[in-house]
């Protein structure tokens, strides 16, 4: 009798939600080799051809559609499991900030199965830029919030959880080629958050260093609003490589070298039991995901 091996199919459901074996890799802290290692030992667990592979486009197969539905109902069930028989009795409340991306990413996940294993705790949670959401945790108004900053100039008590690879990233029929780019002797058009912004400031100073000007043609504090606006061709912007939606681009090597921004968790130097439960929680179920 075959046993299904839950972290098989925490691979399967990244490169499902993905699309892509290089991004599930960067999501789960794996080489793309080892992805597709993983995804061929599933197939030969259950005999089925999972997933139709070309050399730019990874598609479920109608079994890998069928067996997605239940790899997120048995990931679920295990870490829920995990959650209620590792936790104990806590109760209180728990005002945690987030910017939207990790929130969009991360959050509903990691609070769905904190919520689930600790019943008499309330969580007040807020998504934000990482400025106001510093100011409110300064102000006393938020107990726990995760932060994307400079590795080379942390927040002061800064709880690092992981580093992000960032990337350029262009619309599907946006010109990739930097050489061309460089050569029109105009500013680059770029797709941002409002400042101060990690990704914001990585993308600038490259483009400073490479000596080509940059004009913010689109600012949204929204995730979803930059990538809309980079679809429709409106500029370039820079994501981590793990959040790149399907459908947009990462162009090929030549365009200025990006730093890695990190997230962190910043939390008060006195937490209640809650909150200090909370903290170590994401930063567990953070290293589990990305298989650290």
């Amino acid at each position: 009798m075959h046993d299904v091996d839950t972290s098989l199919l925490r691979t399967f459901v990244a490169v499902a939600e993905t699309g892509s074996f290089s991004r599930s890799g960067a999501l789960i802290g794996r080489s793309q080799s080892a992805v597709s290692g993983q995804i061929r030992r599933l197939e030969q667990t259950f005999g089925r051809l999972l997933l139709d592979r070309d050399t730019r486009n990874v598609r479920l197969t109608g079994d890998g559609e069928r067996l997605l539905v239940h790899a997120r109902k048995m990931i679920a069930a295990a870490d829920a499991m995990l959650a209620r028989f590792r936790s104990d009795d806590l109760a209180g409340e728990v005002r945690f900030g987030s910017p939207e991306d990790f929130a969009s990413a991360y959050l509903p996940e990691v609070l769905g199965l904190f919520a689930a294993a600790h019943e008499a705790v309330q969580l007040h949670v807020t998504c934000k830029l990482t400025l106001p959401l510093i100011e409110e945790f300064e102000a006393g108004l938020q107990d726990l919030i995760v932060v994307k900053q400079d590795p080379a100039r942390r927040h002061p008590g800064a709880r690092p959880l992981w580093r992000e690879p960032l990337v350029w990233v262009t619309g599907p029929d946006a010109e990739s080629d930097w050489a061309v780019l460089a050569a029109r002797g105009r500013p680059l058009p770029l797709v941002t958050a409002p400042a101060p912004c990690v990704y914001r400031g990585r993308a600038a100073a490259a483009l400073d260093a490479a000596h080509v000007g940059w004009t913010a043609v689109f600012t949204s504090p929204s995730h979803a609003g930059c990538s809309a606006a980079v679809r429709a061709g409106l500029g370039y912007t820079v994501m981590p490589r793990a959040m790149v939606p399907a459908g947009l681009v990462v162009p090929a090597a030549g365009w200025p070298a990006l730093p890695d921004a990190e997230m962190a968790l910043l939390s008060a130097r006195r937490m209640t039991p809650a909150v200090a439960a909370l903290a170590d929680f994401i930063e567990d179920r953070v290293l589990r995901r990305r298989g650290d």
